[in-house]
């Protein structure tokens, strides 16, 4: 709880003209109880975890419809503002995506994560057979997580990350909002800001505007299957959305491939059988996929898209 109410003092010493929405998604250790006694927060309280992409979408939602606002701040509840925000709402610019800049608690930029370019099938590949983990400064990855770049410029960027994102309500609305077939989380704002990018919508960096950020706040409460699971899955998701035929197989092969060494290294760690399961189902979700994009394709185009 304390993580959260770290956020909303930053967000009212930093940036007071902004209205505090929190979303919470059926969490169990008070903070619906704790954050409603704050003034001026409006709180969301869903009675199940409905997912980032969804919590985003109701937040974004309540913004415009009650608050009339034309730009909104999306903000992880472990992110804390070092900064005031104001140069990520220029006026005339409802219809654009900006992101500051993410710092640990050293001030350090979290290099690799507050920006990077969109994955290609050869990027998640090596990111899938922990050839990123071991060659950090393999050319694929040096371009994938902006290792090219200098941090401290300002410019365009392709996408930043979903924790510290100030999002036009024109872009939003233009977008149909987060893909909430991503669920409970990952991928769902890199398909935001891809499908921002095939639509013309500016996405801008601006490392002026800092923030610090915990990481992993809440896929830590998830054990380390449920997390390998969920990963993958979204993961399959984006490739079925965004990639070739040709590309979007050799990322489930890749799956398929990296699964055995990963379940063998989650055993010994945890010293639990838990990982073959979890990475079992992967491996045979991987499978079915490979054999028949179409029908994946088809599951996912049976959910809705966003009013």
């Amino acid at each position: 709880m304390q993580v959260i109410a770290d956020c909303l003092d930053s967000i009212t010493n930093m940036a007071p003209a902004l209205a505090q929405i929190v979303v919470d998604n059926a969490s169990r250790d008070g903070t619906v109880a704790r954050v409603s006694q704050r003034p001026g927060v409006e709180v969301i309280a869903n009675a199940e975890n409905r997912g980032f992409a969804a919590a985003a979408n109701q937040g974004i939602r309540a913004a415009i419809e009650n608050h009339s606002a034309e730009c909104i701040l999306l903000m992880n509840p472990d992110v804390r503002l070092l900064t005031a925000v104001d140069n990520l709402t220029t006026e005339g610019h409802e219809c654009r995506i900006a992101a500051g800049q993410l710092v640990d608690w050293k001030g350090k930029p979290q290099e690799g994560f507050t920006i990077r370019r969109f994955p290609t099938p050869s990027a998640l590949v090596l990111e899938l057979l922990g050839i990123n983990r071991l060659w950090r400064s393999n050319p694929v990855n040096r371009r994938y997580r902006y290792f090219d770049r200098d941090l401290s410029q300002s410019g365009p960027v392709e996408q930043p990350a979903g924790a510290f994102l100030m999002i036009g309500a024109e872009a939003w609305k233009r977008l149909g909002g987060f893909d909430e077939r991503f669920t409970p989380v990952w991928f769902e704002d890199v398909d935001f800001c891809r499908r921002a990018a095939d639509s013309r919508i500016r996405i801008e960096y601006i490392p002026s505007v800092q923030a610090i950020h915990e990481g992993g706040h809440s896929v830590g409460q998830l054990s380390p299957g449920c997390r390998a699971i969920y990963w993958c899955v979204s993961l399959l998701k984006y490739a079925a959305k965004h990639f070739r035929p040709i590309g979007y197989r050799g990322v489930c092969a890749a799956v398929v491939l990296s699964s055995f060494p990963r379940a063998v290294a989650g055993m010994i760690k945890e010293r639990s059988l838990s990982p073959l399961a979890a990475y079992f189902r992967i491996t045979r979700l991987a499978g079915q996929c490979l054999l028949s994009r179409q029908d994946f394709l088809h599951s996912l185009e049976e959910t809705p898209e966003l009013n």
